[in-house]
């Protein structure tokens, strides 16, 4: 008996995945950031919690992470608990974590000599139900990899980021591989909000959603994390009337369940 199936066939089952996937990412809880022209196009709502989610810099960011750890550590500081930081570079500058409202007497960090001892300790982390997330900063990240993360992350509950960071600039063409992630975004610096008077105004970021599991991507420009870790549209497009899928929005401190 022939399996071979017509290319109207192979849509339709593509379609009965696709729906499935969107059922399956609604029901889930989800961390919303607050800024309805971001969760109104995330599936749920907001960022699904139980899951791996990808962050890298763009530009220069892809090499030092600075603007990718602060959207992270905004993420984490409007969740509950503490957060496993796994770093393989002794650069990561705490008191800017604190700045985005991620104190340090939430974070534990875990030193690991290499990438597959990053991984190994984002996985260990997450079997410890508890905690708001785990963090770890990775160049390569395999589908095996990501499966393991992902998978260890749907038992716990807990938010799995993989902060995307390479040491040049041609590896970060290894963003493109796939991965089982939910969502993988980019952030990339901008010049910050012009003042009234001489000074510097709040930084601002370029955020990219490049993939979302059941969703579509979008970029928006937006006001960096505030001290608290909540985002903020430049007065700017805030005035503008909300595009027709940007949805309802969300306080941002709490978790939701759609």
């Amino acid at each position: 008996m022939s399996l071979t199936r017509s290319p109207a066939a192979l849509d339709a089952l593509r379609r009965q995945v696709r729906s499935l996937e969107t059922v399956d990412q609604a029901t889930r809880a989800v961390l919303p950031f607050g800024v309805a022209q971001i969760d109104g196009r995330l599936p749920g709502g907001g960022l699904q919690l139980g899951a791996l989610h990808e962050v890298a810099g763009g530009a220069d960011g892809a090499l030092h992470g600075a603007a990718a750890a602060r959207f992270t550590a905004g993420v984490l500081a409007r969740a509950d608990g503490q957060v496993l930081w796994c770093l393989r570079q002794r650069d990561l500058f705490a008191p800017s974590l604190a700045q985005v409202g991620l104190r340090p007497d939430r974070v534990i960090f875990a030193e690991a000599g290499d990438e597959a001892g990053v991984l190994a300790s984002m996985e260990e982390g997450l079997r410890w139900p508890g905690l708001a997330g785990v963090v770890g900063e990775v160049g390569k990240l395999s589908m095996t990899a990501s499966r393991r993360l992902q998978l260890a992350a749907e038992k716990s509950g807990q938010l799995a980021i993989a902060i995307r960071r390479w040491r040049r600039a041609a590896e970060a063409a290894d963003l493109g591989q796939p991965t089982a992630a939910s969502t993988r975004w980019r952030v990339s610096a901008l010049p910050s909000t012009p003042l009234p008077v001489p000074g510097v105004g709040r930084p601002r970021w370029f955020l990219e959603l490049l993939r979302c599991r059941a969703g579509d991507a979008f970029d928006i420009e937006l006001e960096a994390c505030d001290a608290k870790g909540h985002l903020r549209l430049p007065a700017p497009l805030a005035d503008r009337p909300a595009g027709p899928d940007a949805g309802a929005g969300q306080d941002g401190r709490g978790l939701v369940a759609a």
